[in-house]
């Protein structure tokens, strides 16, 4: 009993001072020292790359707001609880994907948007090689209804004799 007694009266150095390192058995026979530390700045590195990752995702569904079909959820991790190391490295790994996969998704839809800007520029100097060919705000990755449509001008009439135009919406019934 004496050194129950010893470990009670001997001073902490906080209200909750915990070991700098625990002892374990481990997987060679003998006992293994594992640092408190080192685990405690491995847990932290990890929470802050999943956060500026999580950030990053959110920047990009930002940019993306007008588009429609782009969507990234982050998961859940299976309601509120302490994540260790391996499962922090986890989701680490599922948010990099998930960032990766948003990058070329967007690098996409900007790489087609552009397309049908020069596209709607043509069919603005040239509406006759473009016939019948509609174009929407949506298409060029702005928001709204409006939309361009090359269409004959006086109907069958201007049909026949070539006489073609691009006529813009006024938006939104």
């Amino acid at each position: 009993m004496p050194e129950l007694v010893q470990r009670e009266a001997a001073p902490r150095s906080g209200a909750f001072a915990r070991p700098a390192a625990v002892e374990i058995d481990g997987f060679g026979g003998g006992p293994a020292v594992v640092d408190a530390d080192r685990d405690r700045l491995i847990r932290r590195e990890l929470r802050r790359q999943i956060v500026r990752m999580e950030r990053e995702l959110g920047e990009l569904l930002s940019a993306a707001f007008p588009r429609r079909g782009m969507h990234w959820e982050i998961a859940a991790a299976g309601g509120p609880r302490i994540l260790g190391i391996a499962e922090l490295e986890q989701v680490r790994d599922a948010l990099a994907l998930q960032v990766g996969a948003a990058h070329g998704q967007l690098n996409a839809r900007l790489e087609i948007e552009e397309r049908n800007r020069d596209l709607l520029e043509e069919m603005v100097r040239a509406p006759q090689r473009y016939r019948w060919l509609r174009v929407s705000n949506q298409d060029i990755g702005e928001p709204g209804c409006k939309h361009w449509h090359a269409k004959p001008k006086l109907g069958p009439i201007g049909m026949l004799m070539g006489w073609w135009r691009v006529k813009i919406s006024s938006g939104c019934p």
